[in-house]
């Protein structure tokens, strides 16, 4: 290893691993953060957030401030550290910042399905993401689909994107005692959404597919972002809408559901399929932008513009053959097993050592 005094320094942005609400972005952030030092030792790390966290898992420099941290409060620090690169696991390059910088484009989402944002943040998610490839020499895509996107609808060199996949972790939490089910609704056969209810996520065609079975109900857990689409899943008896909950619940949504539907119109990397898959489950998806690459051969796919009917077939097939299913569910497993964090973390470093 090279002396102290001529070993690079990367910052880290840790904050959004900060927030009380964790999703695709913040994950990333936090599991690929704390295990940078081991994937690169020879660097010097130094990571920033504007508030404690517990279980962030690195040392950060907590840096306070009311608003715009990003924007203000972190370049103020940069320039007084003077490191050689900084690294934005979510896109929001600080506009103040003149030196390398690396960052990561985890969707385009705003700009495929443009109604699902408020104007004024989809002003932001474009500003700032135009901002990053202008910026950045290199960008890292969290899979080969957001890559496209990156290419097809923002112009960028293809040979400047780097794809790292993300990774998932084993189930650690224990599930809750089964008769949380029926405190839940859940008294028969079920299969399972897990995620916002939003357009995009498409949770119509699973309830439409779902009411032309017998015996079968959809259960939906997710913060409700759409008030509509919420109100019409609540208005079905063949739904159970439970909004967010806890992790124990969730492992045993996981653990009881007869299969794991996914029917996104867009996913930036497919993290629920993977959710999903690292469990055992048979998951049946769209046939959309990333979820394939994340899926491959471990899970049935529909075409994302298929009927009702076409839905209802392949769930059907998914919860009738046991044969199939034994095999999906040891095929998802094998696949889950291969999209580990350690192996994420080494493909950043690897594009931060690229650019030093």
């Amino acid at each position: 290893m090279p002396p102290a005094q001529a070993r690079k320094t990367v910052a880290v942005d840790v904050n959004p691993a900060t927030r009380a609400v964790i999703t695709g972005t913040e994950l990333f952030t936090r599991e690929v953060a704390r295990r940078l030092p081991a994937a690169a030792p020879e660097l010097r790390w130094r990571f920033y957030a504007s508030r404690p966290r517990a279980g962030l898992g690195v040392d950060a420099m907590v840096l306070p401030f009311p608003r715009l941290w990003s924007q203000v409060r972190l370049p103020l620090a940069l320039a007084s550290e003077r490191p050689d690169l900084l690294f934005v696991p979510g896109h929001v390059i600080p506009f103040a910042w003149p030196g390398r910088v690396l960052t990561v484009v985890h969707d385009l989402a705003f700009e495929r399905h443009p109604r699902a944002y408020r104007p004024g943040d989809r002003a932001y998610l474009r500003a700032s993401t135009r901002w990053a490839v202008a910026r950045s020499r290199l960008l890292i895509a969290v899979s080969e689909s957001t890559r496209q996107d990156l290419v097809e609808l923002l112009g960028v060199a293809p040979e400047k994107v780097r794809v790292v996949p993300l990774g998932i972790s084993r189930p650690s939490a224990t599930p809750a005692p089964a008769s949380r089910l029926a405190e839940l609704g859940l008294n028969g056969s079920f299969v399972l959404q897990v995620g916002r209810i939003e357009a995009r996520k498409n949770q119509t065609a699973a309830l439409e597919a779902v009411e032309k079975l017998d015996g079968v109900t959809l259960a939906v857990a997710g913060p409700e972002r759409d008030a509509l689409l919420t109100a019409r899943l609540r208005h079905s008896d063949r739904c159970r809408v439970l909004g967010m909950v806890d992790q124990p619940t969730l492992e045993l949504l996981y653990r009881r559901a007869a299969a794991v539907v996914v029917p996104s119109l867009y996913e930036g990397f497919g993290l629920p399929v993977l959710e999903a898959m690292v469990r055992g489950k048979v998951v049946v998806a769209a046939k959309s932008s990333s979820l394939p690459e994340v899926g491959g051969d471990a899970a049935l796919y529909f075409h994302d513009s298929a009927g009702p009917a076409e839905v209802a077939g392949v769930l059907e097939v998914a919860l009738g053959d046991q044969a199939l299913r034994t095999k999906l569910a040891r095929a998802a497993r094998a696949r889950a097993g291969k999209f580990t964090w350690d192996r994420t973390a080494r493909g950043v470093a690897a594009v931060i050592r690229e650019l030093l």
